[in-house]
């Protein structure tokens, strides 16, 4: 790769290869040309907007886009449980924006590693729960009670692939290895698992977490609009 591209690539960009910049710069045309509403930011409009968003929120404020997001978020919610800090937490997270869960909750140790989250956890409601049957107490008690689905491969479980998955619904899931808690074991409302066909035991949490989530996409969400953007 060039040397001069490589020295000036951006300490935000976290692809080693490919252009040095993301996103865009200023608005063209300059102050006289800015577009006019609450939702930009003028810093963004000055100096151009970088961050990792789809085309429909450049320059918006982050609070601006977080609630436009509110105004589609789907009735999935998705929980992992962080007793170890599991580096797979930040990547649930970005798969959960991706998707657009209703809520992603953090359950156990409050501190989780957001490095693999790439700062969509800034457009994505977070909530924490000291332990798994404060996180059932609060799903069942919404307005709309969501039940609480933990993700395990132990016989027993349902099917993922043809389970009939409630609309309303929150996928559990545990920390790398050991998977689901007994004490999640304990208070969810079922689990599931998703069928394999080679010599591993188990695939990893945050690619389950993917299957999970887009199983219900495929399901529930609605594919006929512009909401769903595929690049």
């Amino acid at each position: 790769m060039d040397e001069r591209m490589e020295e000036q690539r951006a300490p935000y960009d976290p692809m080693p290869h490919g252009r040095p910049e993301v996103g865009v710069g200023p608005w063209p045309g300059g102050r006289e040309a800015w577009p006019t509403g609450e939702q930009y930011d003028v810093e963004l409009l000055e100096h151009g907007d970088r961050r990792n968003v789809v085309d429909r929120y450049r320059y918006w404020t982050m609070e601006a886009i977080v609630a436009d997001l509110d105004t589609r978020r789907h009735t999935f919610h998705v929980a992992i449980e962080n007793w170890q800090h599991d580096f797979n937490i930040g990547t649930i997270v970005r798969t959960a924006n991706a998707f657009l869960a209703a809520e992603v909750h953090i359950v156990g140790n409050r501190r989780w590693n957001r490095r693999g989250a790439m700062v969509t956890d800034r457009y994505q409601h977070l909530r924490h729960h000291e332990d798994v049957p404060a996180l059932a107490e609060y799903l069942h008690g919404l307005e709309q009670p969501v039940r609480l689905l933990g993700i395990d491969n132990l016989p027993g479980s349902a099917h993922l692939e043809t389970m009939e998955m409630p609309e309303r619904v929150c996928f559990l899931f545990g920390q790398e290895g050991p998977g689901l808690s007994e004490q999640a074991h304990a208070v969810v409302d079922g689990t599931f698992s998703i069928a394999q066909f080679g010599s591993t035991r188990s695939i990893n949490a945050s690619s389950a977490a993917a299957i999970a989530m887009h199983s219900w996409i495929r399901q529930y969400a609605d594919l006929s609009g512009e909401d769903a953007w595929r690049g």
